[in-house]
């Protein structure tokens, strides 16, 4: 089973909620509208950028049901929530989300701003679970409910009806 995108968010500059969308078009240098991609991120000005930012729908669940934090809508400041896929094991890969070829390029812990803009605790809720930073390789559009597929080789986490995939 490969893993999903389940939503899509986007913010035009950094601090400002962020904004759900059905499908963006990524671009080298990042998703058309986005902070980083416009150069108005928070983070922009210490050279700081990801070109995309993924995090795990089944640890915002997590935070959810255990720090009774609000991370459904977008508090979490990350651009993909993915559902069944183990982010860590994408790490030196390539993989395809809709038209879109990404490379892994880091983790994305949180940053003390992100409760500056959402609320206490939230950055002590996403520490190991802040998701990753994925550069455009080649471009085009990513929507709501495509697959992410490894290009060379990943293993996929467990989804409730499928106790057969690998965890990663």
């Amino acid at each position: 089973m490969a893993g999903v995108v389940e939503e899509i968010y986007v913010t035009g500059k950094g601090s400002e909620p962020m904004e759900r969308v059905e499908e963006v078009r990524a671009t080298t240098g990042g998703l058309d509208g986005d902070r980083y991609k416009e150069g108005t991120g928070y983070w922009t000005r210490y050279g700081d950028v990801c070109e995309v930012t993924l995090i795990e729908g089944e640890d915002l669940d997590e935070i959810e049901r255990e720090d009774g934090l609000s991370v459904k809508n977008g508090e979490h400041r990350r651009n993909i929530i993915t559902r069944g896929v183990s982010l860590k094991s994408l790490r030196g890969t390539r993989f395809r989300i809709g038209e879109v070829i990404l490379e892994y390029d880091r983790p994305r812990p949180p940053c003390r701003h992100v409760q500056d803009v959402t609320e206490p605790g939230m950055t002590r809720a996403l520490r190991r679970r802040g998701g990753i930073c994925a550069r455009v390789v080649e471009g085009g559009r990513i929507r709501a409910q495509d697959e992410i597929v490894t290009l060379n080789g990943c293993r996929m986490r467990p989804g409730p009806t499928d106790p057969g995939s690998l965890a990663g």
